[in-house]
């Protein structure tokens, strides 16, 4: 930048016309993302663009674009509907929105996702905007947020299956994309993982090991994925010969992993191998089987699924599944960008592939 456009303020589109020797409209047409100019054009719009430090003005910017720049990116739970106690109390004050933030951001999970998307916006010049759905309240507010174009899109991560925030957007015709396949089926692209086939790779391993009493810890059997991870699981025992799966259901948090570890114990003492159906879960099946005196992979061998961060901290580290969350989440803000720029575009599913990631304990 010059030293006379230092001292004139911030550089503005007329400075950059000059530099670039083109219009005052055409500057503005690049800046704007229109399409229909000329490559050679552009380049030189955006080196005046660089050498005169131009920062578009967003509030302007969106008058032109009728774009937010924002994507929201919402963690929303079924919670509780409308004719419950909600209505005459208000969730932070009752402590219904405090619990849920406070599991949502106890879980690595969502630390990942989080990640994945603002690695994917930050370079295209956009952000996200947090925002939790666990009431009915908390999702209307979703929904007017998006109507008023406040953000362009959502991007939703929803932790029960009776989340009724998906139909909700798609019956209000807004641009969303959803990580993990809904429950019930809605007219809105996702990202998934193939889940069966992650526990099937759990399994597996297992067997290759030489475990013959096996037992899993499931996730919540509401949930689609907690669902297909005890299917595979199950389906690939039954091929080897093992018709029979000791099964408790967890909630995908350690406290959990740990109350079946100890009902397992319980119930089938000459266990020899646990499958648990996310990392958490197994972290808390390794402390309960150390206090009981086994030794983990010496005595019962445990693989989780995730590979998040609570499987390298674990003692042994943790044999899991990996889910490539980061890379899903970025793909589900491609895919969400990509409906923004066509609205008629056809909904659409990318499935991810699970791979065995193996460590210590098993």
């Amino acid at each position: 930048m010059t030293d006379d456009l230092r001292s004139a303020g911030a550089p503005t589109l007329e400075d950059v016309a000059r530099a670039a020797g083109v219009s005052r409209a055409t500057v503005s047409r690049v800046v704007n993302g229109v399409r229909n100019v000329d490559p050679v054009i552009q380049e030189a719009v955006r080196r005046a663009v660089s050498v005169t430090g131009y920062t578009p003005n967003r509030a302007a910017r969106s008058l032109v674009t009728r774009r937010a720049d924002a994507i929201a990116l919402v963690v929303s739970g079924a919670g509780v509907e409308p004719g419950a106690a909600e209505e005459s109390e208000d969730t932070t004050e009752s402590g219904e929105g405090n619990s849920f933030t406070a599991q949502v951001f106890a879980d690595p999970f969502f630390g990942r996702v989080v990640t994945g998307v603002v690695n994917y916006l930050r370079p295209r010049g956009m952000h996200p905007v947090l925002m939790f759905a666990e009431s009915s309240r908390a999702r209307e507010e979703v929904v007017a947020y998006l109507r008023q174009g406040s953000a362009d899109g959502a991007l939703v991560v929803s932790t029960h299956a009776e989340d009724p925030l998906p139909a909700l957007i798609a019956e209000a015709g807004l641009a969303a994309v959803l990580f993990a396949r809904p429950a019930r089926p809605v007219p809105v692209s996702y990202v998934d993982l193939a889940h069966q086939d992650g526990a099937r790779l759990a399994a597996e391993h297992l067997l290759g090991r030489g475990c013959r009493r096996t037992a899993t810890i499931s996730g919540p059997l509401d949930v689609p994925a907690g669902q297909a991870r005890l299917t595979g699981f199950r389906d690939t025992m039954a091929r080897h010969g093992h018709p029979y799966i000791p099964v408790v259901e967890g909630q995908f948090t350690q406290e959990s992993g740990e109350a079946a570890m100890e009902r397992l114990l319980a119930e089938h003492p000459d266990l020899d191998g646990v499958f648990a159906a996310n990392d958490l879960m197994a972290l808390g099946a390794c402390h309960v089987l150390r206090e009981h005196g086994r030794s983990v992979p010496g005595d019962v061998a445990v693989v989780g699924f995730d590979d998040s961060s609570a499987a390298p901290a674990c003692r042994p580290p943790l044999t899991t599944v990996r889910q490539p969350v980061e890379g899903m989440a970025a793909e589900m803000t491609r895919l969400l960008l990509d409906r923004l720029a066509r609205p008629d575009g056809p909904v659409t599913s990318v499935i991810f592939e699970p791979e065995l990631v193996v460590r210590g304990s098993a």
